[in-house]
């Protein structure tokens, strides 16, 4: 497989994998192995979630009601 990269991207691999002494491949499967590793658990989270609003289990939180709450404890602490 080929990847291409930035011209800035690639400078930061070589430079890494010079300081490091590993191989620029090296480096970039560990990155990609170590992003699909979290992608698939965020992934199966949000799976997870979306089932439990369609089952009825939870209810979802209307957004703005959620950032005015957060606000309102913020508010709060600042002045405690």
């Amino acid at each position: 497989m080929v990847v291409h990269l930035k011209p800035e991207t690639e400078t930061r691999l070589k430079e890494l994998a010079a300081t490091t002494g590993r191989a620029p491949d090296e480096l970039v499967e560990d990155a990609m192995s170590g992003y699909l590793a979290e992608l698939t658990q965020v992934r199966n989270m949000l799976d997870g979630r979306y089932d439990e609003i369609k089952s009825g289990r939870v209810q979802p939180v209307d957004g703005e009601e959620a950032f005015g709450r957060l606000r309102e404890k913020n508010k709060a602490r600042r002045r405690s």
